[in-house]
């Protein structure tokens, strides 16, 4: 029951959820969309990047090492700084039973700091250290560290690794949802590297369970900046889950940026962090959802107004029924409402949830003290001015009653059964001729990014469209960090194998004429007249031919040719009865559907498919050939209401005993053939004279006359197309090095046995050497 809800949601959106383009590694070379960097000594064990576009620098972060690279072709110009554990401590981490290959500085943290300094910190061989980065200024390239001045990084970076952490920098302080100690276990929300005193969560169940930090962001709720708050987003084990036992929620929570904790209660703990539950689920039928649990990922899409961008989040199942992934999108303004709305509330063990209906404390617990906050007599500076009934209902109750909903009440794209995971995503508005579209680059762990767009269809149903699968890296390797850069219209994706730039668009890639540019649907790229090229806004809009929503040719085109691009020669194919025959048609668009025609008599039908006749990913295939299946076969493909032929193929059938005694002759005077062992007499199979000029006047002869009994066969109309086809297939110059490399290998294998005959006949009238002395 739980995957009947996917299967509705998902049926319609098959063909278009193909990659309409794939594009390998090599692809995105040669057309220079992409290039990538692996580090100075081609062991990178990327681990942190930070993209810089004040600066036009990308900064990274690896495995003992940090480098600094210009904008632009991401391989050039890259500065270094060697940046290992501190002495003494590789060894003392070894001896603590970690592995040699977890025990040295993984870079996991790089964020600004002033206009000149980067702060970076890393592991240390799970000793974590932070040092200051000299970056210079706007137009500099200056890439320093004082080694010296290296500091403890414990609060600011996990001292494991492999383990996820979620951080970010706003007003000279570092929030951090971590775990700090050396197990791993000690999960907390940090605040530091302020004049203030250092903050952290309080250890409770109810505050964090075991969460998994994916990311965080400071989000101003209105124009007050006392009134700033940080919100991270996790996955914890949900203790609200009743008797499902390991059930795991996501959620995000928030503090205020002022909090300075209580005066005599949560004395430098978060006394305004609360909590709420994000949900991405499909409906079903019964009220039987089907829900994503485990974050993967989260990207803010940032609007013109700061203060309410949106949200798109990954999510993954955890069921041991089957695996999935989905895209949900939130909105702030249901995020702050579920935020304002009641506690969760739970009276013992064994009562149930339910909202809190009794007398909320005020200030209400979970803002922040400012001027939105006070009221005439009730104000409040800080966070330790406000009383304990405050601060211990808000260590009671953390988490909040409502839910979030995506937008419409459901994820904007679901993939089930795939063969990779979704891991990472950004995502980029962009301006099309028929509105704006959110283009959606989701990161795989096999290395792939995949360019999608989802379309709403109406309240309950949205299309997804997958525009593009780009292979990114030469090898598949999991994707582990994803940035986009508009003002360059460029991805920079990370692995552990290395940083690659990739442009959002290549729209010549997608065709040459009208109708191919319209059918791809990618809101980059519109038919300018006479290329397919980056949409841009203008007046002329005669020029513009762009159909996101329909991609529909015919109306986008309709003063342009488009029977130009069906296929009207006819391709001549031989086979012979009772053997297999393969007619090849390769639709330009995976999304498109072919079907196969074939012609008698100015008439067209369908083809019948069954056991012996099927169809393929690459064409039609005839297991069994028949006399009655000769004809003219039409591939013809349909996209979106748009039809075109591919193909045409005229099939003759040859009779199968006829070419069987044929061959059997054939084979017969090539074994006799190779049985005369003289120079030069070693006979051609294949009717080409260009084989036989090496050959003797005889064996010449023979060949042209197999070549003529297979004539008859075939029919004097057809003999030109027949020596056409025979020329391209058996005289070209790759088979004729292959056939002569086959005949060299013949001749020196028979010489290798004649010598070793000789060899062995000798041996067995030769007199053993004692035998000799004896006798003398």
């Amino acid at each position: 029951m739980l995957i009947i809800a996917l299967l509705i949601t998902t049926v319609s959106a098959t063909r278009t959820s193909i990659p309409r383009l794939r594009l390998t590694y090599k692809d995105l070379l040669t057309t220079n969309r992409s290039s990538v960097f692996i580090g100075h000594h081609g062991q990178l064990a990327l681990s942190s990047v930070f993209l810089d576009e004040y600066r036009d620098r990308l900064f990274l972060g690896g495995k003992d090492v940090l480098y600094s690279l210009m904008l632009g072709p991401i391989s050039t110009e890259a500065k270094e700084i060697h940046w290992p554990p501190l002495p003494g401590n590789k060894e003392d981490c070894i001896q603590a039973g970690k592995e040699q290959t977890e025990c040295a500085n993984f870079v996991r943290l790089l964020q600004p700091y002033n206009r000149t300094h980067l702060l970076a910190c890393g592991t240390g061989a799970f000793q974590p250290m932070c040092v200051f980065i000299y970056v210079g200024h706007r137009g500099e390239h200056v890439f320093t560290m004082n080694a010296g001045n290296v500091e403890s990084g414990r609060g600011k970076v996990p001292h494991d690794p492999s383990l996820k952490f979620a951080s970010t920098f706003s007003g000279g302080e570092l929030y951090t949802g971590l775990t700090a100690d050396f197990l791993g276990r000690d999960a907390v929300i940090f605040r530091s590297m302020s004049g203030r005193s250092t903050m952290r969560t309080e250890t409770d169940q109810r505050i964090l369970h075991d969460p998994k930090f994916i990311a965080a962001h400071l989000i101003p709720d209105n124009s007050d900046r006392d009134d700033d708050k940080v919100y991270f987003f996790f996955t914890e084990k949900a203790s609200e889950a009743g008797d499902r036992e390991g059930a795991i929620h996501t959620r995000v929570g928030r503090v205020c940026a002022n909090d300075v904790g209580g005066q005599r209660v949560l004395v430098n703990k978060w006394s305004t962090f609360i909590k709420v539950r994000l949900v991405c689920s499909v409906p079903g039928p019964h009220g039987i959802d089907t829900h994503f649990n485990q974050l993967e990922d989260v990207f803010l899409l940032r609007t013109k107004d700061e203060r309410n961008p949106d949200i798109y989040a990954i999510f993954s199942t955890i069921s041991n029924v089957f695996q999935g992934f989905a895209v949900c999108v939130y909105r702030m303004a249901d995020i702050r409402e579920a935020f304002n709305g009641p506690f969760a509330h739970k009276e013992g063990p064994e009562h149930q949830w339910r909202a809190y209906e009794g007398r909320v404390p005020y200030p209400r617990p979970g803002v922040c003290p400012s001027k939105i906050t006070n009221q005439p007599g009730r104000e409040f500076g800080s966070t330790k001015d406000f009383p304990d009934s405050v601060l211990q209902f808000a260590r009671s109750h953390p988490l909040m009653w409502r839910s979030v909903q995506p937008a419409q009440r459901q994820p904007v794209l679901v993939k089930t059964n795939i063969p990779y995971k979704l891991k990472q995503i950004v995502v980029d508005r962009v301006e099309a001729e028929d509105g704006q579209y959110d283009v959606m680059f989701i990161g795989t762990d096999v290395g792939t990014v995949l360019k999608v767009i989802a379309l709403n269809v109406n309240s309950l149903e949205t299309e997804e469209i997958t525009l593009e699968e780009l292979q990114v890296f030469k090898l598949p390797t999991p994707i582990t960090s994803m940035d986009i850069s508009v003002k360059r219209q460029a991805l920079y994706v990370g692995s552990p194998s290395g940083v690659a730039q990739v442009k959002l668009h290549c729209c010549e890639t997608y065709g040459k004429a009208c109708a191919e540019c319209c059918l791809a649907r990618d809101p980059y790229c519109a038919w300018d007249g006479s290329s397919c090229s980056r949409f841009v806004t203008s007046n002329k809009r005669r020029y513009r031919r762009q159909d996101v929503r329909h991609g529909n040719p015919v109306l986008q085109c309709v003063d342009q040719s488009l029977s130009g691009l069906d296929v009207t020669e006819d391709k001549v194919v031989y086979g012979t009865e009772n053997n297999s025959t393969f007619l090849e048609c390769v639709p330009r668009s995976p999304q498109a559907t072919v079907t196969w025609l074939i012609q008698r008599d100015d008439h067209k039908e369908e083809v019948k498919l069954d056991e012996r006749v099927m169809t393929t990913e690459r064409g039609l295939l005839f297991h069994h050939l028949f006399k009655q299946d000769e004809g003219v076969y039409i591939c013809r493909t349909r996209e979106h209401g748009f039809t075109q032929i591919l193909a045409r193929f005229t099939l003759e059938v040859l009779q199968g005993d006829l070419v069987n005694e044929l061959m059997a002759r054939d084979r017969a005077g090539f074994s006799d053939g190779l049985k005369d062992r003289s120079a030069g007499s070693y006979r051609s199979w294949m009717p080409c004279s260009t084989y036989s000029r090496s050959g003797s006047a005889s064996q010449i002869g023979q060949s042209r006359t197999w070549f003529k009994d297979i004539m008859q066969l075939i029919g004097p109309s057809n003999l030109p197309h027949v020596e056409e086809y025979c020329e391209r297939m058996w005289c070209n110059d790759k088979l004729k090095r292959k056939h002569k490399g086959m005949l060299e290998k013949y001749r020196q294998a028979q010489e290798s046995a004649r010598k070793a005959r000789s060899k062995s006949s000798g041996e067995r009238n030769r007199t053993p050497r004692d035998l000799r002395g004896r006798k003398e």
